[in-house]
């Protein structure tokens, strides 16, 4: 069975309520400090504090003695004080992903080459420290799965270094592209640019809370205490309940055949269609009408998904039309178990039906990680990484 983090977004999301929730949670001050080291400069600190929102006790995380007088950075520079923290190169990489993305949707809004956008607000360092941190708190959790709540935008105006601008602030706007959101409350800003590139970024579905037993719950305190509604963001992490349940579900397939469009194309609309929420998706070879060869796309989506995803398709490709219909998957019971190798931990997936163990794969990102660093081929990280798996089962522990 596997683990899962919810986020509920009733109330909108930032990266500093994100960060609260997580030490609420139960996510080490000590250890996100140290995890922070290389970014903060020797006057600033973090710090948690209890508050109350609406009457919800929650956690509210600060960055001290962090203003600047010109807090904006290019993606260069906010990559360069990421390479400085001491993160998992999964993290590291995750945040700069992030960052990248961010830079990319501030390009897009501005019409501006990446290179040549500069981040303001997100740009300051009490901001990177929200974004950095989360993807190190969300790490340190382990958990096999993120899902969220749609999104709680808010409404009216928000001030920033560009003026007045609506709610949705255009970059936020861009980034919950294909996520379902709503405005709901008072005429302020709910959903920050970091909160918005934090959840999108993690989360793989949206919808209530799963099934599962819960094992810790976070509320994260946003700066104000909005009347009539706790401003607060609630993280739920816990194990997937009642497998023959968990793992039998409906799912929406989409389909739709193209024999018009630059195969180049095809890349950026995978990514596209995995980071939107696309639990799988590939392309076969067809014969069109006309003779002509074509591909057929098939996505696997969430039931609550379709039509973000039936967006995507329309947005990235050159169809005018899509099908679906509702199948039935079953999933083996999946849980990781880590293995000691001659030169370092790797994580073995392992598959079970009825308890029993039918499928166990080394994870090829940390069998490459470990080729990289030691110059190996990574067959023989996998290799090594079997048998340390073998012994461990035969000895009971996998």
């Amino acid at each position: 069975m596997g683990r899962v983090l919810h986020f509920d977004c009733f109330s909108g999301a930032s990266g500093d309520m994100i960060l609260g929730a997580l030490l609420a949670a139960g996510l080490p001050l000590a250890r996100l400090g140290e995890a922070l080291a290389g970014l903060l400069p020797p006057d600033c600190r973090v710090t948690a504090e209890p508050v109350r929102r609406a009457g919800i006790a929650a956690t509210r995380f600060r960055v001290e003695g962090a203003a600047e007088a010109h807090p904006h950075r290019t993606v260069a520079e906010i990559v360069a004080l990421i390479e400085r923290a001491p993160l998992s190169p999964s993290a590291r990489d995750r945040a700069v992903r992030l960052f990248t993305r961010l830079a990319e949707a501030e390009a897009t809004v501005h019409a501006v080459p990446v290179g040549d956008v500069h981040l303001h607000e997100v740009g300051a360092l009490d901001s990177v420290v929200d974004v950095v941190g989360a993807v190190f708190g969300l790490e340190w959790f382990g958990v096999d799965r993120f899902v969220a709540s749609p999104l709680n935008l808010g409404h009216g105006e928000v001030e920033c270094a560009h003026g007045r601008l609506p709610v949705p602030a255009p970059a936020t706007a861009r980034l919950v592209e294909g996520v379902p959101v709503y405005a709901d409350g008072p005429a302020i800003e709910l959903t920050t640019p970091t909160g918005a590139l934090l959840v999108t970024g993690h989360a793989s579905s949206y919808g209530p809370l799963p099934p599962l037993t819960i094992e810790r719950i976070g509320y994260g305190a946003g700066e104000r205490d909005v009347r009539g509604r706790p401003n607060v963001l609630r993280v739920v992490v816990g194990t997937e309940v009642d497998p023959a349940a968990a793992h039998h579900e409906d799912v929406a397939v989409i389909e739709c055949e193209i024999d018009d469009m630059n195969p180049q194309l095809y890349g950026p609309l995978m990514e596209r269609l995995l980071a939107v929420g696309a639990l799988d998706a590939f392309y076969a070879p067809v014969q069109m009408k006309k003779g002509r060869p074509g591909i057929l796309v098939t996505v696997l989506a969430p039931l609550a998904g379709r039509d973000a995803l039936a967006r995507v398709l329309f947005e990235e490709t050159t169809t005018i039309g899509v099908r679906y219909h509702v199948a039935r998957r079953e999933c083996l019971e999946r849980d990781v178990v880590p293995v000691e190798t001659p030169w370092g931990p790797v994580r073995v997936k392992v598959a079970r039906r009825d308890g029993r163990v039918v499928n166990a794969a080394p994870e090829f990102d940390d069998c490459a990680r470990l080729a990289s660093e030691r110059r190996l081929p990574v067959k023989d990280v996998q290799a090594a990484a079997w048998l340390a798996y073998g012994r461990l089962a035969r000895s009971g522990g996998g």
